[in-house]
């Protein structure tokens, strides 16, 4: 029974992730149904302009403008935890599989929620360093979110970051846009689990398909 609710509630937000065919900004007709939700009317200002916009937006946040929150915060707040979320999960399961760095407690196969507080009692110092780099990144992110906001020059989570030179295009967009909200949910399942079973997110991950 639990397994069939779990189901259910994994396809209503699955609409979610499925792409929308491109639209021109302002394009979102009068009374226009959501695509995620049909049953429901289309945020106004969700018209499908941006990555992975199916107008899902139940709460209606998209219409938050105060206080310095509006939709370029948001997206800008969405990528930015989409990538975080996305390292985190790789990060979970290479210390899980071929185990910690150098001078870090071994965490191969163990609870990464129990490592963390591991680490925090026997390395301290580890988890404070990484303060100072978070709180500059924060910093960045703002200062670019302001300018961008007022330019309008600037896409959300833009850093001109590319290393690789990848060609940024409207698939690969949403490609993050996708797998950045997966992430975020696979990450929360770990850390949920983490916490009641006290097993790695692999041993987990096998028995939920036993």
């Amino acid at each position: 029974m639990a397994r069939s609710i779990l189901a259910l509630a994994l396809l209503a937000t699955a609409a979610a992730f499925v792409p929308a065919a491109p639209r021109a900004q302002g394009a979102v007709k009068l009374n226009a149904k959501s695509t995620s939700m049909p049953f429901l009317e289309c945020p106004p200002k969700l018209d499908g302009s941006m990555a992975g916009d199916v107008g899902f937006d139940p709460l209606g946040l998209s219409n938050i403008d105060d206080v310095g929150i509006d939709l370029y915060w948001m997206r800008e707040a969405e990528l930015k935890h989409g990538r975080v979320a996305m390292m985190a999960a790789a990060g979970v399961f290479w210390v899980e599989i071929l185990g910690s760095f150098p001078g870090m407690p071994e965490g191969m196969g163990k609870c990464q929620t129990d490592m963390f507080w591991t680490l925090l009692a026997e390395k301290p110092q580890v988890v404070a360093s990484a303060l100072p780099p978070i709180a500059i990144a924060e910093v960045i992110s703002g200062f670019a979110v302001t300018k961008g906001r007022e330019t309008g020059l600037r896409e959300p989570g833009d850093f001109k970051f590319n290393p690789m030179q990848f060609e940024v295009t409207e698939e690969m967009k949403m490609k993050e846009v996708a797998n950045g909200r997966l992430a975020m949910w696979a990450v929360a399942g770990m850390l949920l689990q983490g916490s009641t079973t006290h097993a790695s997110a692999l041993t987990n991950l096998m028995a939920a398909n036993v």
